[in-house]
């Protein structure tokens, strides 16, 4: 009898070492089956916290072998927007430990966004509602992101000015948007400092190349940097729904530059904005005499202002001061059209005179 007993006991604990870990794999199984959905519910719940905006994820995908969850098809728009067209969307977000990192002893993640689109429409912008406050996107950021970002890169971006009232519609955009940036750890600076490098590409409308480099400090409510961006070779007929719109000018020819270059110290912005038209030629019209009155105004002051030996139009806009109150400066920009006009022309080239020396020396003067 007592070696029945034994042997039952011994088949007991032979099926309990079986069961247990059986369970332990199944509860795991099952876990690991339920874990996008739970993190796909928290995701949505992040957004739905933004003042404001409502936002949601299609689906989660979780990747353990490497430390990594995507999110498909995010959305976000503002709750009193009047179009369907969402403020942001991004087709996948790809957020990933970063492995050499942490053979170093540092836990920090990459996070690669894929086709995101940033889509500013004036009507949905202009409507009545909440707007979230700095701390709220940072919030939701650090919600969905809770480790520091140590590289992040944008893949064929989209981000655009929309007007729907406009008749045509007004659409300034950048396509084809590839950025990297670097060392976006979230440790704040006792001293002034640039630790994140950015780099970017971008297509224009009218086909313009867009170039952006620079450096930047994100550890603040309103981040220092050191950037300069070139956008050339864009066609300016591409245009004429915005001039036409706004100034009631079209173009039928000519290439449009931008070259800016912008410093920001505590807070404290230093910057200019020089933009160049050349072998600009106006649309001529035959739709009433006004029109046609106001063209010619235009066509008289453009060629008033325009350099005769390299055909161009330009002027240099200055901007400096509080980020609250940022503004052109504008006798200097009626200074820089005639000198443009009858001195020198501006060359297409970035002008490299300022730097972030420059606004820590301004903001540090009006600290005074």
């Amino acid at each position: 009898m007592n070696s029945t007993k034994k042997k039952n006991k011994k088949s007991w604990f032979k099926r309990k070492r079986t069961w247990i870990p059986l369970t332990i794999i199944l509860v795991l199984l099952a876990f690991r089956l339920a874990l996008p959905y739970i993190v796909k519910d928290y995701v949505n719940k992040v957004l739905s916290e933004i003042p404001g905006y409502h936002g949601h994820v299609a689906a989660i995908d979780i990747a353990l072998y490497r430390g990594a969850y995507v999110i498909h098809d995010l959305k976000l728009n503002k709750v009193a927007a009047t179009s369907q067209v969402p403020f942001l969307s991004i087709k996948k977000s790809d957020i990933s430990i970063e492995w050499n990192a942490l053979f170093n002893g540092e836990v920090v993640s990459e996070l690669t966004l894929y086709q995101p689109e940033f889509i500013y429409v004036f009507e949905d912008q202009q409507a009545k509602g909440v707007d979230p406050e700095v701390e709220d996107w940072t919030k939701a950021l650090t919600d969905i992101v809770p480790i520091d970002i140590n590289r992040l890169q944008l893949v064929d971006g989209t981000a655009a000015f929309i007007e729907l009232q406009a008749d045509p519609n007004i659409d300034l955009h950048l396509k084809n948007i590839d950025l990297v940036a670097y060392n976006l750890r979230n440790v704040v600076q006792k001293e002034r400092n640039l630790p994140s490098e950015v780099h970017a590409t971008a297509t224009s409308i009218g086909d313009g190349n867009l170039e952006l480099d620079g450096r930047l400090n994100l550890v603040k409510q309103i981040p220092d940097m050191d950037i300069a961006f070139e956008l050339t070779n864009a066609n300016a007929t591409a245009l004429n729904d915005f001039t036409n719109h706004y100034a009631g000018i079209d173009f039928n020819k000519g290439t449009f530059e931008v070259f800016g270059e912008i410093a920001i110290a505590d807070g404290y912005l230093k910057g200019s904005i020089k933009p160049i038209l050349t072998n600009a030629k106006l649309l001529g019209k035959e739709d009433g005499f006004l029109n046609s009155l106001w063209e010619g105004f235009v066509g008289f002051f453009k060629f008033l202002f325009k350099n005769q030996k390299h055909n161009t139009l330009a002027t240099k806009v200055p901007i400096e001061g509080n980020l609250n109150n940022a503004g052109a400066k504008i006798w200097p920009t009626v200074t820089n059209i005639f000198k443009n006009a009858w001195i020198k022309a501006y060359k297409g080239v970035l002008d490299d005179d300022i730097d972030f020396k420059d606004a820590e020396e301004a903001v540090d003067d009006e600290n005074k």
